[in-house]
């Protein structure tokens, strides 16, 4: 593939962009749908897309093959992510205001190095401790508005749920460190993967559903352009690219920008804290990649992680 560093840039601007609104989709669609529901039709979404992807790629025959080759790995693989992950983001963004939420999603940098450690046999530097300690200060500042103490801002439920789904989403990447399959397949692989688990779940305490438009528009833009087709166009940013990390780096504009979203769209007023408390969780990120030799954050990025 040639190179072509301008295409790269414009493509994951694209994609920031695109995940920079996902928070408030969450919210809007949240309205409509239980966390539960919202990950069956989300899902259901995203497979449409990844498959008219593939289609169109003629790499569907892959999909079948990895499913087929190991069927009990992308059912555990999908229980994880895009069940148990998806699930647990929706549950937190249900309780806490997404300008809370978003920002303290983003502390799933700082959990892979902490799993790093007794699964993939990694060194903990002081550079991941500073990280960590920043990171997580940023996460008390955006709870308590900025008194460190004071935690009557926030739902402590909501925010075990977040920082519980970090913790999912970095297993999931660790699980998949060694996978070398095309990644659009195996994406699409482990949502197929997770559809037994979402559909029984679902049906069995969840199903009655409120099928307004708003909502099912919700749950397609939710599968379209946070799982599915914002995915392929960061992936192809980075194969593009001569210089990776000026595209990797691009991705920290979403966090912000989603803020102008919450504010105009939501019309939540976003308290000065937040600002702060996501200043520092970047800091501790960029902290962690800069000086730390623990593994890196993995370039796809959870989509997201973005969220």
């Amino acid at each position: 593939m040639t190179k072509n560093q301008r295409l790269a840039t414009g493509l994951a601007l694209i994609a920031v962009t695109l995940w920079a609104t996902v928070a408030t989709a969450f919210k809007l669609s949240l309205t409509y749908f239980s966390p539960l529901q919202l990950v069956f039709l989300s899902c259901l979404s995203c497979i449409v897309c990844l498959s008219t992807i593939l289609l169109i790629q003629r790499k569907c025959l892959l999909v079948v093959q990895l499913l087929k080759r190991r069927p009990l790995y992308y059912l555990m693989l999908g229980s994880l992510n895009p069940f148990a992950y998806y699930l647990l983001l929706f549950a937190g963004y249900s309780l806490l205001p997404a300008q809370q939420a978003q920002p303290i999603n983003y502390t799933w940098a700082i959990t892979l190095t902490l799993l790093a450690v007794p699964f993939l046999k990694q060194r903990l530097y002081v550079a991941d401790a500073v990280a960590m300690v920043v990171c997580y200060l940023g996460v008390i500042v955006i709870c308590t508005q900025g008194s460190l103490i004071d935690f009557n801002n926030t739902n402590p439920l909501g925010l075990c749920y977040i920082l519980i789904s970090t913790l999912i989403w970095s297993l999931y990447w660790i699980i998949n460190t060694k996978q070398t399959a095309d990644p659009i397949a195996n994406l699409l692989a482990c949502f197929i993967g997770s559809l037994p688990l979402t559909i029984i779940t679902t049906f069995s305490f969840d199903a009655k559903f409120n099928l307004a438009w708003q909502g099912i528009a919700g749950t397609l833009y939710i599968g379209f352009f946070e799982m599915g087709i914002t995915y392929v166009l960061w992936l192809f940013a980075l194969r593009y690219a001569k210089q990776t990390a000026k595209i990797s780096n691009l991705i920290f504009l979403s966090p912000f920008m989603s803020l102008y979203f919450i504010a105009t769209i939501l019309n939540e007023p976003i308290h000065n804290s937040v600002y702060s408390g996501l200043a520092l969780i970047i800091s501790g990120i960029l902290i962690q990649q800069r000086f730390s030799r623990t593994t890196q954050q993995p370039n796809t990025l959870k989509q997201k992680k973005a969220a």
